[in-house]
């Protein structure tokens, strides 16, 4: 288990990153894997890591877990990569977009 320090960063970074609360997370894990016909049930929409964004939002830090911590790790390094900020928000690049807010992260917003 990581100790407090860098679990206090680690939950500061995360929580940069992931930009969107758990009630748009989870409007947007529904609508980006519905089709045109069905829509998944709320607790099975999105990305095994989307899901798992989702259930760390709704949790306390001292409730967090070892497999908490490596997606949480994983979610912050992913869109440190692929977020610029000197040229957000790119409405252009909306597979980007999409891609980002799947983990929580969305570049439109301020």
């Amino acid at each position: 288990m990581a100790d407090a320090l860098e679990l206090d960063a680690l939950w500061e970074d995360f929580h940069r990153v992931v930009n969107m609360t758990s009630a748009e997370l989870s409007a947007w894990l529904r609508v980006s894997d519905a089709d045109e016909v069905t829509e998944p049930l709320p607790d099975q929409a999105g990305s095994p890591t989307g899901q798992h964004v989702l259930a760390i939002l709704q949790k306390r830090r001292t409730d967090l877990t070892e497999a908490d911590l490596d997606v949480m790790r994983e979610v912050v390094d992913s869109v440190t990569e692929q977020t610029d900020v000197e040229n957000e928000p790119d409405a252009e690049d909306t597979r980007r977009r999409h891609r980002l807010m799947t983990l929580g992260h969305d570049p439109l917003k301020a």
